[in-house]
């Protein structure tokens, strides 16, 4: 039954509810308050004063009334007359009251009698009205030593039915949103692994919607699956005939320039073949984190950049451990080393903790990035004439390889030109527990 229902009859069901349990409520609460009793002294009080006023005043001429009213008033019972007119009926009648008023004076059985409660009245104010003998209305208004007991416990009363309504409500409207909440906290994950299937639940058009999401992370595993499998498959054909070009171009009787720049060619092309793969395999997120010493990776890699006669150095921490796949990381910081000091000829690498993190902070004297380019750099198959030269190898992947393997071991990647010159890239990644 409750399958049928889309989300706009759901929530028009969870408002006539709550419309509902606060009708009954407040007849409740109002059947309650007509119930409302004052001390016995009280009630003698109101009753007094009605009689005495009003056989003073229904023995004074017309004209003379009002000012008769006001004479007779007191601060604790306040009176007004009123030659004709409706007569107003309060929020909250007060039945019980009424009748105590009746029962200790007769006299007033014929005046019709009206006592309710004004919201904006006061805590301890009584109002009420009568009829006199000419039909003309005294209004009045008086004080109890209960009433503030009733008012107070009204108000808590009121603000009680509201609160749980609310409560009720909002349980209601979370409970059939629920589902949507679910499709919201995986859509944030899909592309990163294989498709979890959610379970259709909901109302009709809840499920309609995640049925065409699984569908839809379905495709996209497939896709991509077929991407990476495809891509890989080209760079690995490739590698063969690149091999054989390179075994006949040594055995082939050119002069040494010509096969010197073949070589190079050739070079070239199976070292994009080789960014390429890398790039394509960095988005994998399968293979899984384990401790590593941050630290000690990046200085291994320092060390072996300046074995090779290259201008680099290392300052920091000793050990640092954190979370991460080891392969891409290395290979990402491998990257951000080697275009540092092919770029810039130097390099300066330091390892600290910052603010709860672990950072990793590149820095050259190179030309740096222009400002404006900074984000695009980042992207796959981009690469920037202004600020490399144009015979550098390479497909324009080598930084987006580095994000995508930052991203994946949850770590942050930004860019900088330095202000004494040259390029800052600080990597920061969180600290193993």
């Amino acid at each position: 039954m409750l399958r049928r229902f889309g989300l706009p009859e759901r929530l028009l069901a969870i408002l006539l509810l709550v419309a509902g349990v606060d009708f009954a409520a407040n007849t409740v609460l109002f059947e309650r308050a007509s119930q409302y009793a004052v001390a016995e002294d009280d009630a003698a009080r109101v009753a007094e004063h009605l009689v005495i006023a009003s056989r003073a005043i229904e023995r004074t001429p017309p004209v003379d009334r009002a000012r008769a009213a006001q004479a007779l008033s007191t601060p604790r019972f306040a009176m007004r007359w009123q030659a004709s007119g409706k007569r107003h009926v309060g929020a909250v009648p007060l039945a019980t009251m009424r009748r105590q008023v009746l029962n200790l004076s007769s006299d007033l059985a014929a005046t019709d009698l009206q006592l309710y409660l004004k919201p904006m009245s006061g805590a301890d104010t009584i109002n009420g009205s009568m009829l006199l003998a000419d039909r003309s209305v005294l209004h009045f208004q008086t004080r109890t030593s209960d009433a503030w007991t009733l008012n107070a416990g009204r108000v808590i009363s009121l603000m009680l039915p509201t609160l749980v309504l609310v409560t009720l409500a909002w349980v209601l409207f979370r409970a059939t949103l629920a589902p949507l909440r679910t499709l919201v906290k995986a859509s944030r994950t899909v592309g990163s692994g294989p498709p979890e299937p959610l379970e259709e639940q909901g109302t009709s058009e809840v499920r309609e919607l995640i049925h065409a999401f699984n569908e839809m992370q379905q495709r996209i595993h497939e896709s991509m699956a077929n991407r990476t499998q495809s891509m890989l498959a080209i760079g690995h054909d490739l590698r063969t005939p690149l091999s054989r070009m390179q075994l006949r171009l040594e055995d082939s009787r050119i002069d040494e320039e010509t096969r010197h720049d073949m070589g190079k060619d050739l070079g070239e092309m199976r070292h994009m073949l080789e960014s390429l793969q890398a790039f394509v395999e960095s988005g994998g997120s399968r293979i899984p984190a384990e401790r590593i010493n941050l630290a000690v990776m990046v200085q291994t890699l320092v060390d072996t950049a300046a074995d090779d006669g290259c201008d680099a150095t290392y300052h920091g921490l000793e050990s640092v451990e954190i979370m991460a796949r080891p392969v891409s990381l290395r290979r990402a910081l491998a990257n951000l080393i080697e275009n540092a000091v092919h770029y810039a000829g130097n390099v300066r690498v330091t390892v600290q903790r910052a603010e709860g993190v672990a950072e990793v902070v590149i820095e050259d004297d190179g030309p740096g990035i222009p400002d404006d380019r900074i984000n695009d750099v980042l992207q796959p198959f981009v690469r920037l004439d202004t600020a490399r030269s144009r015979d550098t190898p390479g497909m324009g992947l080598g930084l987006a390889i580095v994000r995508r393997a930052v991203q994946l071991d949850n770590g942050v990647l930004k860019l900088r030109n330095r202000p004494a010159g040259g390029l800052e890239v600080t990597l920061r990644f969180p600290l193993a527990a």
